[in-house]
């Protein structure tokens, strides 16, 4: 890898971002023998995915963390550079707070009774009926695809039942898997994802789930091995600020640096895009989706511990709060070898737009009287105590991923989504169609990229 250092490059594509999306593509056209280029704004790879050491000496993934078994292509990487994993901590009795402060410990994936749990699960049952039906290669394709996409989840949600109590558990749902409020997000575009990730369970659970496994050196480990394997290709500390096309191929101009290609692969969040000036302007496909693709709005705090002290009451450290709190939902993030304990807590949605702007101390507090809730009055003593506010990210602007709002998918998803802009490519988690949003999702969309790119070179090639 390489840092800040003025230049001119030619080279045959150059990639945009070194987040997991494009470093697989990068690595996909290197290993095509495609010469490469990877600009990157930040002073790391990883993108969204990012692991630090915190100061008594943990290892903390402060963004995308775990892998499930159906990630089949995040596991098929992780297994060639030799990325080792383990299961995500569940044992013990899991923590549900309710709004009127009631506090219930439970056994499995959920407890067996509760105000709205029966109404949540069929309404939840409901949309995983609706979500077989989703096109996930053409989705406007789907049916009914208009109708869904002109509803916001909200709309759906009250539409379907009037028990607020599950209306509560489904805006919880909408807030941890999406990191925005039931108004703001597209019921079609909720049905695209629960299809994308093999249905709701999938998304939601731990065990044989999403949230199964984690990696012992972070998450972020395979992005280095990738990063490695690229060794000279990447630039970092190099944020594109045009991207030119002429008759000859693209111009990629940063503050450093002018790369010149014969294609682009744009590899970073549709927020983000908003950033680059495009010369001649986006298609207005592509324009109005980025316009109608938000960041998630979601920070994660690690509060870490001595030992995970939980374990030894029969807690799990894993809950999910309702009410005032600003945390919605807990894990356990201990290291495997349980050398010190750890609570990661999420803020999301409305709540973190309240509590991010709160003074330190408040913010701190906020959140230690909520673990102190799930886990112990002992967890309002942490050794460390790490904040990652993601909206406040320089590059990233938000996260998980964006999220498409009411109409966006009808009036822009077909020219929009992923469908290339003359010589730019786009690639990134929020263009898969299996695994949409996560890890696995960023790399098949490098994978998918990768062979666009390869086929767009050759036909070009080919006589006539």
């Amino acid at each position: 890898m390489t840092t800040r250092e003025a230049s001119a490059v030619d080279t045959e594509v150059v990639v945009v971002g070194a987040g997991y999306a494009g470093l697989t593509t990068a690595w996909r056209l290197a290993d095509a023998g495609v010469d490469v280029v990877v600009l990157e704004a930040a002073d790391r790879v990883g993108g969204r995915v990012f692991s630090q050491v915190s100061p008594s000496g943990v290892r903390l993934d402060l963004g995308g963390q775990w892998i499930g078994p159906s990630q089949r292509r995040f596991h098929a990487l992780a297994a060639r550079f030799g990325c080792r994993t383990f299961p995500t901590w569940e044992t013990g009795r899991h923590v549900e707070i309710r709004a009127d402060g009631t506090r219930v410990d439970y056994a499995g994936a959920a407890p067996d009774a509760g105000p709205g749990i029966e109404e949540y699960e069929r309404v939840t049952a409901l949309l995983d009926g609706l979500a077989r039906t989703v096109d996930l290669e053409r989705p406007w394709s789907t049916p009914r695809f208009a109708e869904f996409d002109a509803l916001s989840a909200e709309d759906f949600f009250r539409a379907e039942t009037q028990d607020e109590d599950a209306l509560l558990r489904l805006a919880l749902a909408v807030q941890g898997v999406w990191c925005a409020e039931p108004r703001e997000i597209s019921f079609f575009h909720v049905l695209f994802y629960l299809a994308s990730g093999g249905g709701y369970e999938q998304l939601m659970e731990t065990r044989g789930c999403a949230q199964d496994a984690r990696f012992s050196d972070g998450a972020d480990a395979v992005a280095h091995a990738l990063a490695k394997s690229l060794d000279g290709r990447i630039r970092l500390g190099d944020p594109v600020l045009s991207i030119r096309q002429t008759a000859h191929g693209v111009a990629v101009t940063t503050g450093h640096t002018v790369v010149r290609a014969r294609r682009a692969v744009v590899a970073v969040p549709p927020a983000a895009v908003e950033r680059i000036v495009f010369d001649p302007v986006l298609p207005a496909g592509r324009r109005g989706w980025v316009r109608h693709s938000p960041m998630g709005r979601v920070a994660k705090v690690h509060a870490v511990y001595e030992e995970p002290f939980w374990r030894a009451a029969g807690r799990s450290g894993i809950a999910t709060l309702y009410g005032d709190s600003p945390v919605s939902v807990v894990f356990d993030n201990s290291p495997e070898d349980a050398s010190r304990g750890v609570l990661v807590a999420f803020v999301y949605g409305d709540r973190l737009d309240r509590w991010a702007t709160a003074t330190d101390s408040e913010r701190r507090r906020e959140v230690l009287a909520a673990l102190s809730a799930v886990a112990g009055t002992r967890a309002d003593r942490p050794v460390d105590y790490v904040e990652k506010i993601w909206p406040r990210a320089g590059w990233t602007i938000g996260g998980y991923a964006c999220f498409v709002t009411p109409g966006g998918w009808t009036r822009y998803g077909r020219d929009g989504w992923r469908e290339p802009s003359g010589l730019v490519h786009w690639a990134g988690t929020e263009t898969a169609s299996v695994w949409n949003g996560y890890i696995d999702g960023a790399i098949s969309s490098g994978e998918r990229v990768a062979a666009e790119v390869i086929g767009a070179l050759a036909a070009v090639r080919q006589p006539g």
